[in-house]
């Protein structure tokens, strides 16, 4: 057993693994003979394949795998008699083949490089304080609410003047770097409102003041950092035709109005009230996910904790592929621009760091969520749908959803601990502070 077990850093180990090919000859002799029983070649019944024969065919994978089987055994005994935590997987390197002296047995020698996880020393939180912000819902922050409501059911109606920022336009656009065309520079009947930021800001601002069935040409620096390379930086000279133009119309806030919001008597006092009571609901979310991220940040701060690198890395790569996926389906072409996971080192570094942390946590103060905190967690979530208990049965019927729930559980636990034992200071904050709006 390789039990001399060296430490390379903080986190990464390294021993060696030999193994007898003499010893494993028994157990190779044993799966031939079984498979022996079963396989099938051309000129012989099955079962009777002669045992030489199939040794010539398979005795090397065979041997190769009883080996592999082997050599994954003393590491697991070697970790186990030496308590070791190992994180990720360990990386097998074979050395060169030995052979006994006295008795010509072929030594198999590997070298087992991995990390383990690290010792976790929780920081004392006793003369730790955070903000807890807090916020009152004023009539202004409802008013600023029915707009954007309003505007979210904007209609738009033709316009018989020249195009202004907020109109909805219809053109036709074709574009060109040095006389010459380029991918995806000419489309017809496209819909884009002015100043939505659909197209580079130039563009959309040489838009306005055009009349509708008029045409114009112009030209638009694109920036480096553009998406698309090949135009990236450089001066297109854009001609384009306004096919069609719209202004927008607001609704009235009305009885009607009201109505169509799922007040049934269109009582615009009612509405209001709704929705005070619906940013009441965000302020509260909003605040306790800023304690949230506090508390979180001062466990960083205050805990001695090395990440394992191999963790760091797979939190890296899936990262990069959910950053990936995102922008596929927003219909961006990933391979067009440089996007590495070595862009998410930062934040893999904090989610596995923090991680461990909260595992250390949950372990030994007794934190574990109890099942009906997870039921209390997803009924809470359901209730933002039609139908809630088809919503609770879903989660229910997948362990992977039903994991999700319980790790939210686990970190209010957490906050929950985390709160008992520092000093809070109350701050009020504007509504808007609150939720991040400029």
């Amino acid at each position: 057993m390789g039990s001399n077990v060296e430490n390379l850093g903080a986190l990464e180990r390294r021993f060696d693994i030999t193994i007898s090919l003499e010893k494993l000859q028994g157990e190779i002799d044993k799966r031939l003979n079984r498979l022996a029983k079963t396989v099938k070649l051309h000129g012989f019944r099955p079962g009777k394949v002669p045992l030489k024969i199939v040794t010539q065919m398979y005795g090397a994978q065979v041997q190769q795998d009883v080996l592999n089987d082997a050599v994954h055994k003393e590491f697991k005994d070697t970790v186990q008699q030496h308590n070791l935590q190992v994180a990720g997987y360990p990386r097998f390197e074979a050395k060169p083949a030995d052979t006994d002296s006295n008795s010509n047995d072929a030594l198999y020698t590997v070298s087992a490089t991995f990390e383990v996880y690290p010792e976790i020393v929780l920081g004392d939180l006793s003369n730790q304080s955070i903000e807890r912000p807090s916020a009152q819902v004023s009539e202004n922050d409802i008013d600023k609410t029915l707009d954007m409501i309003c505007k979210q059911r904007m209609t738009y109606k033709p316009a018989g003047r020249a195009a202004q920022k907020g109109d909805r336009v219809k053109i036709d656009y074709h574009g060109t770097i040095n006389g010459d065309d380029f991918a995806g520079g000419k489309a017809e009947d496209v819909h884009l409102i002015l100043g939505d930021g659909k197209f580079l800001k130039d563009f959309e601002a040489s838009l306005i003041g055009m009349q509708a069935g008029s045409s114009k040409s112009f030209d638009v620096v694109f920036p480096e950092d553009y998406h698309g390379k090949d135009i990236a930086g450089k001066t297109v000279t854009f001609s384009a035709k306004l096919n069609q133009l719209e202004e927008p119309v607001l609704p009235q806030v009305d009885a009607e109005f009201a109505k169509s919001l799922g007040i049934p008597d269109g009582d615009l006092k009612k509405l209001r009230e709704g929705i005070q009571q619906d940013l009441e609901r965000e302020v509260s979310k909003r605040a306790r996910s800023k304690l949230k991220e506090q508390i979180m940040q001062l466990l960083l701060n205050t805990t001695q904790i090395e990440a394992p690198s191999i963790l760091v890395n797979q939190e890296k790569e899936r990262l990069l592929q959910n950053a990936k996926s995102d922008l596929e389906a927003r219909g961006v072409n990933t391979k067009e621009i440089s996007l590495t996971s070595d862009h998410f080192k930062d934040k893999a570094e904090y989610r596995i760091k923090l991680g461990l942390i909260l595992a250390e946590l949950v372990k030994v103060h007794a934190l574990k969520a109890t099942p009906e905190q997870v039921r209390g967690i997803i009924e809470e979530a359901a209730q933002s749908y039609e139908n809630p208990e088809q919503v609770v049965k879903w989660h229910y019927a997948s362990p992977e959803r039903l994991q999700e729930a319980e790790s939210l559980a686990l970190e209010e636990n957490v906050v929950n601990w985390v709160l008992g034992k520092i000093k809070l200071i109350d701050k009020t904050v504007t509504f808007d502070e609150l939720m991040g709006i400029s």
